[in-house]
């Protein structure tokens, strides 16, 4: 006994290539640097602050292939080889062997960015 599998379709696939097409042009991809400036702006603002030269020291960089988009949040205010910001974020040992606890900032402080991002593209994908 042979058991056949019948599919039918009615109408066309005009949402479907118009998304298709959308999504090809890259047209979200046009934000990136606003994206880029808000991130830097809400890590400036939420980085505790001695000197303020951490803060200060926030910048971004853009990586574009042909299939994606990265925004590396970047911290020039080293030590050694090691962002201070990083250190702050996470916490670090000391040179008498103290360890010094993390604040925890810059995940909750990117987190509306975020947030903003994935808002933004959906409304771009569905409109």
């Amino acid at each position: 006994m042979t058991n056949i599998i019948t599919i039918k379709s009615t109408g066309d696939f005009k949402l479907t290539m118009k998304f298709l097409k959308k999504l090809n042009s890259r047209a979200f991809y046009r934000k990136i640097e606003e994206y880029a400036k808000m991130g830097v702006d809400a890590l400036a603002s939420a980085t505790p602050k001695d000197t303020g030269e951490t803060a200060d020291s926030w910048g971004y960089q853009i990586e574009m292939t042909s299939s994606s988009v990265t925004i590396y949040w970047t911290n020039t205010n080293m030590v050694g080889n090691t962002p201070l910001a990083l250190l702050i974020d996470v916490g670090h040992g000391t040179k008498n062997g103290q360890w010094v606890e993390g604040e925890h900032y810059i995940t909750p402080a990117l987190r509306p960015v975020f947030d903003k991002i994935s808002d933004d593209v959906w409304r771009e994908v569905i409109s």
